[in-house]
C-alpha cells in the first residue's frame, strides 16, 4: 500500500502531488469557520478523473484530487482551470467495501485559482448519491 501524507483530516496518497496537501490544508484553515453549506461536506481524499461531455479524445480526461464530499457534490483541487457550467461524468473509488469505481454524472460547479497552477473546485451530482454515507460513522 502507498505511504500516506498527513492533512489536518484525512491523509492523502503517496502519488498525489506533494504542493496539493499544503493546499489542501490552507483551504481547510481557511474554510473552518466559514461553513455555508446547507449539507456538511465530509473529508474524502481520493484520486479521481473527470471527462466532460465535449471531450472527444481520451487523453482530455481532467485528473482530480478529492476534497470533500457529500450525497449531493464532491469538492476537489485540480491543476487545470475548468470550465464552469458543463456536464461530465467523474469516476472515483468508492469508499464502500472492496473500493469499486463510481461513474458518476456531474455538473461542474466551481472552478476557481488558489495558488499558481493550482484550482479549487466543485461538482453537483446530477443525482444524489448514498455511496458515501459510510463516511459519517467513521
Amino acid at each position: 500500500m502507498a505511504t500516506q501524507i498527513e492533512t489536518a483530516e484525512q491523509k492523502v496518497g503517496e502519488d498525489w502531488p506533494r504542493e496539493s496537501a499544503l493546499i489542501l490544508s490552507a483551504l481547510e484553515t481557511a474554510c473552518a469557520n466559514h461553513e455555508r453549506r446547507r449539507m456538511r461536506r465530509l473529508p474524502y481524499r481520493v484520486k479521481a478523473s473527470l471527462r466532460l461531455m465535449t471531450d472527444t479524445d481520451p487523453a482530455d480526461e481532467r485528473i482530480l484530487y478529492t476534497r470533500d464530499v457529500n450525497a449531493r457534490s464532491l469538492g476537489f483541487l485540480s491543476q487545470q482551470c475548468l470550465p464552469l457550467g458543463y456536464g461530465g461524468v467523474v469516476n472515483l473509488p468508492s469508499p464502500g467495501p472492496g473500493n469499486p469505481v463510481l461513474s458518476i454524472p456531474c455538473t461542474l460547479l466551481r472552478c476557481r485559482e488558489v495558488a499558481p497552477g493550482w484550482f479549487d473546485g466543485a461538482l453537483h451530482f446530477n443525482r444524489e448519491r448514498n455511496d458515501f454515507a459510510c463516511l459519517e460513522k467513521e
